[in-house]
């Protein structure tokens, strides 16, 4: 049932005495002091597609503590939150790319459960029951009749349980399990006083983290800890209490480094017991950060989705490093503890993150980060030179203090070269430079493809070079996932350009010419004849019998109608293969005409993507290599259709609050969460924001007026303010555009215009005006 109990919202900022707090078919109201911008956000969105770290409750923005109940634990895909499963199977504090771990449960004990309890725990329980809002996390525990509370700082989870008076109170340490995307082995947990424990757990690797992990962790209740039960069986732990108060409340500290460090955690993060407090400090936070865009107009879910989609933008890519700026370096042959520089006063310069593949990022987090939140786009470059400093590489997805190897091309190259074009990395550019070349030549990234760890063969990178183009199928073997030549060469030819943009402000004018004669490579992959992107093998033939709407042949993740739009660097090059501007138009609108039918997704889950029904799609907004297809008809000179479809594709697709929905395939940490808030906005950058003024182009947006807070530290203006006037469903073309009261005819603006602030006022009309193409 949706929530109707708040009033439309004006200016989200107004105070409020009501929170809501939505389940999928039950309401719960809990009076505040305060109505905050957090409480708009709809967390359940798409919980039935559930996905390790899709989800997480009760944890910070990045934080390294992702603390939520699990109610599916056996698996990445289908792990961790999901909304119809109606079972608690614990509480754990790492839901990250390729990690898990540290999973509680209260219980309490009986005659009848004290010989079983170690293995047979779980407990139903009601979404009626379920309070969740970003930060917090509440629910009730039917079979033990507990309400647990979940809440956390960056690095700390903190429990409240609330217990049946007289009951024998205890917790589960769920030690040695299957969680998520690996098993956690090794679990120990050692009483250190009557209250304080600690203990440690090894992830186990697994096809996509090659080396083994750590997790240390260090506990501490506020009521004594009566004495502390081995299970020889499980090798799990059970700690129990004594004659205490109905509530018990329990703080966990993790650190990958020591459990010095996960102490440490505590003592700075959270050195008082006030549960409220934490709770009211990590809504502010999140209110805080969610607030750098205010939107007006639109309906109230409209907005409600929208700080949703942003949440999700927010809340994937957790932290590694401890508060002190110890670190997991696992990227050389032996396991090392690093340290992050520190500032005068001590403190680390950046934190260090996990983050799944950047691969779809030049579309999404390059673009919101780049705008909203500059100050998290720059720690992210940090952490990735300090792989590289580690390592001697930048990675893709790093996971556990080393690359997994994800996906596939040097997709990191796109982030970091968008970040310095728009004066957020502003130092160290040469060192930063020749560790991107280094990725793009052999012995780099490029060279290696889908989860192999051992070879540098998967990436086809030596037929790249020598032909223009990776063969499909790789002549060398089999050597992991994603081998799909026709795909890899688009991902390197655009990378590479956008290397090349790098190359020519840093005045290196032979590599400049160089990488950007190897951004033409996707030509060599496009079949005049047939009008599609089309795969080769290794002597040059083209693929027989192809069929440009067969999912994966050829193409990574998508088909081949898909992926022939994938030139971010040079649409009007790729429009004269074509024939013309005209006929690249007539062509893209047909696939969206197509694509309608089903809602320009390919079902509404990832694993849906392989269903003949949907795998044939020819524009797919559920997966990252087309969903920018929307915007390319701006680059083509009819930005009307650019609004016409992407407000289509908005309402469709990216509009409703429900379980069963949300982002309809692969939401891969914050990328489509990012991407909704962008075409909502109305503002994309083609090339990823990679091109020497970063330019916008201008789409549009639903609400009528958008605020953007800009970051002072980063940038000259105040606000970034649109107004959309006569803004409604129906009136979703731009008649006339002015920014500072001067005339925009192109549909574009520079970040530095935009970040200079000001006022962009759009004219909107129920008819394309075709004076402004």
């Amino acid at each position: 049932m949706e929530l109707s109990q708040i009033n439309k919202i004006g200016r989200i900022a107004i105070s409020l005495t009501l929170i809501f707090l939505v389940s999928c078919n039950a309401q719960k109201t809990v009076s505040l002091k305060k109505k905050q911008l957090s409480d708009m956000v709809y967390p359940l969105l798409d919980t039935e597609n559930s996905r390790w770290f899709f989800f997480s409750s009760a944890s910070r923005p990045f934080g390294m503590v992702n603390l939520n109940p699990d109610t599916e634990i056996n698996g990445d895909w289908g792990g961790g939150y999901k909304y119809t499963t109606d079972t608690v199977k614990g509480f754990s504090h790492v839901h990250e790319w390729q990690m898990s771990g540290v999973s509680v449960m209260p219980v309490t004990i009986s005659e009848e459960n004290k010989k079983t309890i170690f293995k047979n725990f779980y407990s139903k329980f009601s979404h009626k029951t379920e309070i969740i809002t970003p930060g917090y996390h509440s629910l009730k525990l039917d079979r033990y009749q507990i309400t647990a509370e979940l809440t956390s700082t960056p690095r700390v989870g903190f429990h409240k349980y609330t217990f049946p008076a007289k009951a024998q109170k205890a917790v589960l340490f769920n030690l040695n399990t299957v969680l998520g995307p690996c098993d956690n082995t090794n679990g120990t947990l050692e009483k250190n006083n009557d209250f304080e424990l600690s203990g440690s757990l090894v992830l186990s690797t697994n096809f996509r983290r090659p080396k083994p992990l750590t997790v240390f962790f260090k506990v501490k209740t506020n009521e004594p800890i009566s004495s502390v039960e081995k299970d020889n069986a499980t090798g799990n732990y059970l700690i129990h209490f004594g004659k205490t108060k109905e509530q018990v409340l329990m703080k966990v500290g993790i650190s990958y480094t020591s459990i010095e460090n996960a102490n440490n955690n505590i003592e700075t993060e959270l050195p008082h017991w006030n549960f409220n407090q934490t709770t009211a400090d990590s809504r502010k936070v999140w209110s805080d950060l969610l607030g750098r865009i205010k939107v007006e107009g639109g309906t109230e879910t409209d907005q409600r989705r929208f700080y949703t989609d942003l949440w999700h933008a927010l809340q994937g890519r957790k932290m590694v490093s401890d508060a002190n700026g110890a670190y997991p370096d696992n990227t050389g042959d032996k396991f090392r503890v690093g340290h992050l520089p520190l500032n005068v006063d001590g403190k680390p310069k950046f934190n260090h993150y996990n983050s799944d593949a950047f691969w779809g990022a030049q579309w999404t987090i390059n673009n919101l980060w780049g705008l909203v939140y500059p100050e998290i786009m720059e720690e992210f470059v940090y952490s990735l030179m300090q792989y590289y400093k580690d390592g001697g590489i930048i990675p893709r997805g790093p996971s556990g203090g080393n690359d997994t190897y994800v996906m596939t091309g040097a997709s990191t190259t796109p982030f970091i070269v968008s970040a310095i074009q728009k004066g957020i990395v502003k130092e160290n550019l040469e060192e930063i430079y020749i560790a991107l070349k280094k990725n793009h030549m052999p012995g780099g990234i490029m060279e290696k493809a889908g989860y192999e760890h051992n070879t540098n063969i998967g990436g086809g990178l030596k037929y790249y070079l020598e032909k223009g183009y990776v063969p499909y199928p790789l002549p060398d073997g089999n050597f992991g996932s994603h081998e799909d030549g026709a795909s890899q060469t688009l991902e390197y030819a655009y990378q590479d350009w956008t290397l090349a943009q790098l190359a020519k402000k840093l005045n290196h004018e032979e590599d400049y010419n160089y990488f950007m004669k190897r951004a033409e490579n996707y030509k060599n992959v496009f079949d005049a004849k047939i009008g599609w992107m089309r795969p080769k093998n290794v002597e040059g033939k083209w693929r027989e019998n192809y069929d440009p709407y067969q999912y994966e042949n050829g193409f990574i993740e998508s088909n081949g109608a898909q992926s022939t739009w994938f030139v971010p660097h040079d649409i009007l090059g790729l429009a004269d293969l074509m024939g013309g501007k005209e006929k690249a138009v007539e062509k893209l609108n047909a696939q969206f005409e197509a694509a309608k039918k089903l809602k320009y997704t390919s079902g509404t889950s990832h694993d849906a993507e392989l269903h003949p029904e949907f795998s044939r799609i020819p524009v797919n907004f559920g997966n990252q290599p087309s969903m920018q297809t929307s915007n390319i008809f701006t680059v083509l000179g009819r930005p009307d259709l650019t609004q016409y479809w992407t407000r289509n594709v908005v309402k469709e697709t990216f509009s409703g609050l429900s379980p069963a929905t949300g982002y309809n395939g692969d939401e891969d940490q914050g990328l489509m969460g990012s991407l909704n808030v962008l075409l909502k906005l109305g503002l994309f950058q083609m090339n990823g924001g990679t091109d020497k003024d970063a330019v916008y182009e201008i789409g549009s947006p639903i609400f009528n007026k958008i605020t953007i807070t800009l970051n002072p530290k980063y940038y000259s203006g105040k606000t970034f303010v649109i107004k959309a006037d006569n803004n409604n469903p129906e009136n979703v073309y731009i008649k006339d555009i002015k920014f500072n009261q001067k005339e925009v005819s192109n549909f574009e603006l520079s970040h530095q215009d935009i970040t200079n602030g000001g006022e962009l006022i759009l004219q909107m009309s129920d008819h394309s005006n075709l004076q402004k193409q």
